[in-house]
């Protein structure tokens, strides 16, 4: 099992740093009870001049003030502390490249009414990509992404990852490496944790926000699309149209940008060596570590 902290671990909980093998949690919190809870995943990177960048940091934070308004969850916190406190248990844990994770979450409360206080936490841990650096096997899933009228889907709430873990898990145990929900209506949503893309005849289409998680790292790839000049739409589509596709990928600030080898055992045409998908994977790393980043060169 991998281990997230270890004696030393430093982290930070209600504006105080504290070891986290000596923190504590109320055990009839709400958010343990009922995964009442808002958190993010950002990371950290060592950039081309050596500096520690936490990358789009000020978006993830918003996000997480957002996921909690959603939800009824008071956010009474500052963000810009908050982000300090972020670069503070890097230095404190001697970080230079990590996964942070702030975590909004309730205190005791066994009633389904909304929270009238919460905590924030915030640790980090060093974390390679989350879908590894191979090409991946994904398999369509037998779950769905929830109805948008029975929870706020754009809110990045801890319980909804219920949904996220028997998704992976039943694509696990067929001997997959992921899964690919479609939304209630049958149209291709997203993957349990990271969203989709897929190139065709020289362009690229992703769902468009309504039944996803419109993650970070998604607006990322949209905005490299833009400034690389690469033709994106937003458009639902089914499996079947994805099937047909020349490439696909998966994007999220854990798994970054990775490509799908297959679906359902069908292999998609380009190698991936050849496609847009790679180009935006390069152009995504180069953007997290602050390097000039010229399409030309990665077609030649």
């Amino acid at each position: 099992m991998y281990s997230y902290y270890n004696d030393n671990t430093i982290l930070y909980i209600n504006g105080e740093y504290t070891k986290a093998n000596t923190a504590t949690t109320d055990l009839f919190g709400q958010s343990l009870h009922y995964g009442y809870a808002v958190f993010e995943g950002i990371r950290a990177y060592k950039t081309a001049n050596g500096e520690v960048k936490i990358f789009k940091a000020k978006e993830h934070f918003d996000r997480l003030q957002r996921s909690c308004e959603l939800i009824h969850i008071p956010y009474k916190f500052d963000n810009e502390a908050l982000i300090a406190a972020c670069y503070k248990v890097l230095e404190m844990n001697n970080m230079e490249e990590a996964y942070i994770r702030p975590l909004v979450f309730c205190p005791p409360n066994m009633t389904l009414k909304a929270a009238s206080e919460s905590n924030i936490l915030i640790c980090a841990w060093e974390w390679g990509a989350y879908l590894g650096e191979k090409l991946l096997r994904v398999m369509t899933s037998s779950y769905e992404r929830p109805n948008p009228k029975a929870f706020k889907i754009e809110s990045k709430s801890a319980g909804l990852y219920v949904n996220s873990i028997l998704a992976s898990q039943e694509a696990k145990e067929k001997g997959y490496d992921e899964a690919l929900l479609l939304d209630m209506n049958g149209y291709v949503a997203e993957g349990p944790g990271a969203n989709i893309f897929f190139e065709k005849d020289g362009k690229i289409y992703t769902p468009p926000a309504g039944n996803i998680l419109p993650g970070i790292t998604r607006a990322t790839v949209i905005e490299l699309c833009q400034e690389l000049n690469i033709p994106l739409e937003e458009k639902l589509f089914t499996i079947a149209e994805l099937k047909e596709a020349e490439c696909a990928f998966f994007c999220g600030t854990a798994a970054e940008v990775i490509g799908l080898d297959s679906l359902d055992g069908q292999s998609f045409g380009k190698p991936w060596a050849q496609s847009l998908g790679k180009v935006l994977q390069q152009a995504y790393k180069a953007r997290v570590l602050e390097k000039s980043f010229q399409r030309e060169a990665q077609l030649a």
